[in-house]
């Protein structure tokens, strides 16, 4: 067990379930209550509600179906996130349209889970969102570049042109940061970085802490975006 999950593991996670119905919740919570990292503090039926337990509980994490009658989890996730941008909230779906997951992400989300995966795969993604070494998948990182490009109105079935490096020479990521940037936008985990260029998790941690702050970024999605339009995807390495 890594110092990281440990430490997470000392602190604990609270965590607040969102779903309007009863055998998703009930889902959810026998997934988290074996594992000790994870203490539900709360069950909102609505987004509404969510965004009120929210308030009251202050939780560290919540689990937010992204479909629900009145406000939705896309809203409700953008409300939450604008009083409290600290809050961890991953949606969970039975739809894995790009669309959807895209737009979760746009407003805040760190991440998203669908209903049908295996208990051990949420438990592990939801450990690696609670220390913040959450990768993203290639997969997903190509469909976000494809739905980045659609939006942009260029060409959605390969992006391998991406446009110029509109700020070359004013950047203010040093060059093992831009390398860092590089193969994180790409998918690699911090342990495939940390391989890649011989250095710990832990170095490539700082290394991604600074680049967010530089950048004035959230998250590996916004990296992802940002790496795109700067023409850093597809550099020979």
């Amino acid at each position: 067990m890594t110092d990281d999950v440990t430490e997470a593991r000392e602190r604990q996670v609270d965590v607040l379930l969102v779903d309007d119905h009863p055998h998703g919740r009930e889902g959810m919570r026998s997934i988290l209550e074996g594992d000790p990292l994870f203490r539900i503090v709360g069950e909102a039926v609505s987004g509404e509600e969510a965004i009120e337990m929210n308030e009251q509980l202050v939780p560290n994490m919540i689990l937010m179906d992204i479909s629900m009658p009145g406000m939705g989890g896309l809203e409700a996730t953008r409300r939450i996130k604008s009083h409290s941008p600290e809050v961890k909230i991953v949606m969970v779906t039975v739809s894995d349209d790009i669309t959807h997951l895209f737009e979760a992400l746009k407003r805040g989300a760190q991440g998203y889970l669908l209903k049908n995966l295996m208990p051990s795969s949420w438990l592990e993604y939801l450990r690696a969102i609670a220390v913040d070494e959450a990768p993203m998948s290639k997969e997903l990182a190509f469909r976000l570049l494809q739905e980045f490009a659609s939006s942009d109105g260029a060409p959605v079935a390969q992006p391998t042109n991406p446009p110029p490096h509109a700020d070359q020479g004013t950047t203010p990521l040093t060059p093992r940061e831009q390398e860092v940037l590089e193969r994180v936008a790409q998918g690699e985990s911090n342990r495939e970085v940390a391989e890649a260029f011989g250095i710990s998790e832990h170095t490539v941690k700082n290394h991604l802490k600074h680049i967010l702050q530089k950048l004035h970024l959230a998250n590996r999605v916004q990296l992802t975006r940002y790496a795109y339009e700067q023409g850093l995807m597809n550099r020979p390495r």
